[in-house]
């Protein structure tokens, strides 16, 4: 008998838990896996432009870090994060409005991991958690791999209703809310104010607890900044507020904070030490260096008024590309806008067509909790020059057409 009689007939895999075997990947992940040609303009992804990262600015920071601290940068750190970045971000957001001690804040690797490490302090198999209608799709990757049950709340084209929200949260009994409240992902909407505060006042009422996202609230091209939940009354001890450099600074640095009451982020800062131990330290302390010597808020100034007119020059095309009857709203900033087209256009089964024509988007059934909308899309207007998003457009009309002429 030889070993080959003793081999595998196939590679063996262990069984799956039940919670990965019942989350898909991410719908957008495997899109630009499919449109990666350099030939595709393409409008599904959500990546800020890379022309504009102040490389040297984040290199220089990086040299200094490496060249002054070397044998810190390149230790373990402690799992709440540098203590110089943590004052850092105290300070930017008390000065947003939302008075803030370093040790109020746990530094996490980006925002995302900061809402895995909430699902696994806070969620058991089976408990509600409440959604915006549409919602960030990796949000309800992260609640569906805790074993979450997720319900969307009712809104409009300005977000939730306040008071179907607090008929849900009589009914539901929920765990928490998680909103992305400010140019929010997919629809690029903002919540408005008084919305703000009358979710707020369900929180106090009925004990919700809120996870307010904020990745993308510093990209304001126009009206003014609306406050966060977390700084009205009511609902300051009931939120945890998310912060990220992704969008700002660089997404590679992977650098993301959340700012929650003292017993919940202990229970994070554990579950971040299963985790990860902690956040790269040569990171920290590179974007800390990078804001004590450069100002951050000017380079968003300038990156904001780039994408001010790439948004402008997509709400210009998107008439002579989308079907009639379509509509479309206008972010006051942000990186995604959403249309509707008419029915019945499936957006899922259009897009194959479209891809053809070297152009591409997110459709927006993948983001519905419930029940999808699937005349609904997704599109990315800060990482093309008002050039190419003009001839993606153009193509994306062609592709429509030629979709509707093959129908």
């Amino acid at each position: 008998m030889t070993v080959a009689d003793h081999a595998p007939t196939h590679s063996p895999v262990p069984p799956l838990a039940a919670r990965a075997r019942s989350v898909g990947g991410s719908p957008v992940r495997d899109i630009l896996a499919v449109t990666a040609r350099p030939e595709v303009i393409n409008f599904a992804g959500g990546l800020p432009a890379p022309e504009l990262f102040d490389a040297e600015g984040i290199a220089a920071a990086y040299r200094a870090v490496l060249a002054e601290v070397p044998d810190r940068a390149l230790q373990y750190s402690t799992t709440e994060g540098e203590p110089v970045l943590r004052a850092a971000l105290a300070a930017r957001t008390t000065a947003r409005g939302l008075p803030t001690g370093p040790d109020d804040l746990l530094v996490t690797t980006g925002s995302q991991q900061a809402l895995s490490l909430l699902a696994t302090a806070l969620l058991e198999p089976g408990d509600t958690v409440l959604v915006e209608n549409p919602c960030y799709l990796a949000a309800l990757q992260a609640f569906g791999f805790a074993g979450a049950r997720v319900v969307a709340v009712p809104g409009d084209e300005h977000g939730v209703d306040p008071e179907a929200l607090e008929e849900l949260v009589v009914r539901e009994r929920p765990k928490l809310l998680y909103t992305v409240p400010t140019f929010q992902n997919p629809t690029g909407r903002t919540l408005p104010a008084e919305r703000r505060a009358a979710v707020a006042a369900v929180a106090a009422r009925r004990g919700l607890w809120i996870v307010e996202d904020d990745p993308y609230g510093e990209l304001r091209y126009e009206g003014e900044r609306v406050p966060w939940i977390a700084s009205h009354p009511g609902a300051e001890d009931r939120t945890v507020l998310l912060g990220s450099f992704s969008k700002v600074m660089a997404p590679g640095l992977r650098l993301g904070w959340l700012r929650a009451p003292g017993e919940l982020r202990r229970a994070c800062a554990v579950a971040k030490q299963a985790a990860d131990l902690h956040t790269p330290t040569v990171n920290q302390l590179a974007a800390a260096r990078y804001l004590a010597d450069n100002d951050l808020d000017a380079h968003v100034t300038r990156v904001a008024g780039v994408y001010r007119e790439r948004r402008d020059a997509m709400l210009a095309g998107l008439a002579g590309a989308l079907p009639e009857g379509a509509v479309w709203n206008r972010p006051e900033g942000g990186m995604f806008l959403w249309a509707r087209l008419p029915e019945p256009y499936d957006t899922t089964a259009l897009l194959p067509q479209v891809v053809r024509h070297d152009v591409a988007y997110v459709p927006g059934a993948p983001f519905y909790a419930g029940t999808p909308d699937r005349t609904t899309l997704r599109l990315c207007f800060v990482t093309q020059t008002p050039e190419e998003i003009g001839e993606g457009l153009r193509r994306l009309g062609k592709g429509v057409r030629s979709a509707s002429a093959g129908a």
